[in-house]
């Protein structure tokens, strides 16, 4: 008879590594499966266009990974993880040659937008420079245990986010304040009058103050495998190439936690309809280059940006969003780019660059949108199709072929709409558990959502380690 195990986690992505190294540090036996040849999820790389050209097939830059206080608790640097940082974390250009930015410094990033929206970006973020890391625990916990760690931050950051961006897009007169802060709550892939929006975008702007958004040096393949190599070092094991299609194919486990999206939990764990008023959204339409040479940028400060977003104004970002989520391919894309060469020169030949870029098209859309993409990226960057040597597409198919857990090509694995929108998979006091009190969910589906930060996983982790230690007193 085999043996019981404590933990068996279904998916190596980083939510099911952070949950399994998570119970496996409080002395709990943790076993993971994957499906896929390697680990990772949506934090790998690979040769996706030439040899010698790394690309990373899903998440490429990590704001709250590098803040997540999941992630700073384990000595990740000791297993390889080392965080590159761009001069300017991000840079939002314009047709003329200038740019709104976001940097490490408040006054810097200030600097760059118009008139009195300096100012007015100051005073919007003020109350909660350098307080990182009591918002960030108590924001990306769930929001209504106890205790926090910094209420009256939290609840002020509430009053301000909740509301949808397009509202906190009145403080601000000037185009490129209001592109900012729009294409950084863009990355939800919802439209600006979206509840909760607000919080995004200012997590995002905080993050770029307080720890930067960094790539990892090599590719996100690189978190994964700090992840993998801390779980090893804490007596973990990690299985690949074993596809899980019934939770009888598992050994026998006292809790088994799923990395993958609620459908799939459902499918495999025999719960039924647990998961039938879980919604999945927009998806994704995603390209890899390999380049002859940089990006040639017009805004000189583009260059020297790890992520370049391409949507100058709100009402054009705005436009394209709702087109998709209303299923619609946008004429005019919001891209979201990053080239991660210029801080990493490793991951191309040399004097060859990588470039990775993805815009928004109806869920499961079998479309193709590389024509519109590429034309948005020549306004920006005339002469961008001259350098480029191969690409690798990737239609919402292919996104859910490389990760079933985006589910027609929904790379936030979950729509931000209605009650979703802050209480994921469903509205529940207990939003890691299901019916089955052996069975777990920890992937993006779950709060605080999307993100290379293994929050979900930390939270869930903590949702078992309470459930095993009332088992051991009874």
């Amino acid at each position: 008879m085999a043996s019981l195990r404590d933990v068996v986690v279904v998916g190596s992505g980083p939510n099911g590594l952070t949950a399994a190294i998570e119970l496996a540090r409080r002395g709990y036996s943790a076993e993971v499966f994957e499906a896929g040849d390697g680990i990772g999820g949506g934090a790998r790389t690979e040769e996706l266009t030439l040899p010698g050209f790394r690309h990373d097939p899903c998440s490429a830059v990590h704001p709250i990974g590098v803040g997540s206080p999941a992630f700073n608790a384990m000595p990740l640097a000791r297993h390889g993880l080392e965080w590159l940082e761009a001069e300017h974390a991000l840079a939002h250009p314009f047709p003329d040659g200038t740019a709104a930015l976001l940097t490490r410094s408040v006054d810097e990033t200030a600097a760059s937008l118009e008139g009195r929206d300096g100012d007015t970006y100051r005073r919007l973020l003020a109350p909660y420079l350098g307080r990182w890391d009591n918002l960030a625990h108590d924001f990306l916990t769930v929001p209504w245990e106890l205790p926090r760690r910094g209420p009256i931050t939290l609840a002020r950051f509430g009053l301000t986010g909740l509301p949808p961006v397009s509202w906190l897009l009145r403080r601000f007169r000037g185009e490129r304040a209001k592109g900012l802060f729009a294409g950084l709550a863009g990355h939800v892939i919802s439209p600006l009058n979206t509840p909760a929006t607000s919080a995004i975008a200012m997590v995002f702007a905080l993050g770029a103050h307080e720890g930067g958004w960094p790539i990892a040096r090599g590719g996100s393949q690189a978190v994964s495998d700090a992840l993998a190599g801390y779980l090893r070092e804490l007596g973990g094991t990690i299985h690949t190439g074993v596809e899980v299609k019934r939770l009888d194919e598992l050994p026998p486990a006292r809790a088994y936690i799923f990395d993958t999206s609620p459908t799939a939990a459902a499918r495999i764990a025999g719960l039924g309809d647990a998961f039938r008023s879980f919604r999945y959204g927009a998806a994704a339409f995603k390209l890899d280059y390999a380049l002859s040479g940089p990006v040639p940028w017009t805004s000189p400060d583009a260059h020297r940006a790890g992520t370049v977003h391409l949507g100058p104004t709100a009402g054009e970002v705005d436009t394209a969003l709702r087109a998709a989520v209303a299923g619609r391919a946008p004429e005019v894309p919001f891209l979201i780019t990053s080239q991660p060469t210029a801080i990493d020169p490793s991951r191309a030949p040399e004097g060859k660059h990588v470039f990775w870029v993805y815009g928004h098209v109806p869920h499961n859309w079998r479309g193709d949108l590389t024509e519109a993409v590429e034309r948005q990226i020549e306004r920006f960057a005339p002469g961008f199709r001259d350098l480029v040597l191969g690409r690798a597409v990737a239609g919402p198919p292919q996104l859910q072929a490389r990760n079933a857990n985006y589910v027609g090509g929904d790379i936030a694995c979950g729509a931000f709409t209605g009650l979703q929108t802050m209480f994921r998979p469903k509205p529940s006091p207990h939003p890691y558990s299901t019916p089955h009190p052996a069975v777990f969910l920890c992937s993006s589906a779950t709060w605080p959502g999307p993100g290379v930060h293994g929050m979900s996983g930390h939270n869930a982790a903590r949702a078992v380690w309470r459930r095993l230690r009332t088992a051991d007193r009874d």
